[in-house]
């Protein structure tokens, strides 16, 4: 294994668990993707395309909020919410140390039925 490999990416959290269970729920995952788009929106917008509520909506965006996925600023009477890339760009480094991993795993357990 390479040390590349063994090393755990450098500003792991000690639990991913609530940025998946985030991510885990459609209309979050929905969220992060309208919000991803660049521009801060508010609840208005993010219900316009929507059934939903916006009490569900803003649920909705606590628990991203909970995450680190989402922050909200207030600008006059209007709360909008806009997207924080970091942690998933820390979740993405965290499965690609988690893919090395089983690469090795696998690597070496095809050297070991070939033999």
């Amino acid at each position: 294994m390479s040390p590349a490999t063994r090393r755990r990416p450098a500003a792991a959290r000690t639990s991913y668990a609530p940025l998946f269970a985030a991510l885990g729920d459609e209309t979050r995952l929905a969220l992060v993707s309208r919000l991803g788009r660049g521009r801060p929106c508010s609840i208005a917008q993010l219900t316009a395309d929507s059934s939903l509520t916006r009490q569900a909506i803003t649920k909705h965006l606590r628990v991203l909020e909970g995450a680190g996925l989402v922050s909200c600023m207030r600008s006059g009477r209007q709360s909008l919410f806009a997207l924080d890339p970091a942690p998933l760009v820390e979740v993405a480094d965290y499965l690609t140390f988690v893919s090395a991993q089983w690469d090795h795993a696998l690597s070496r357990l095809k050297d070991f039925v070939e033999r």
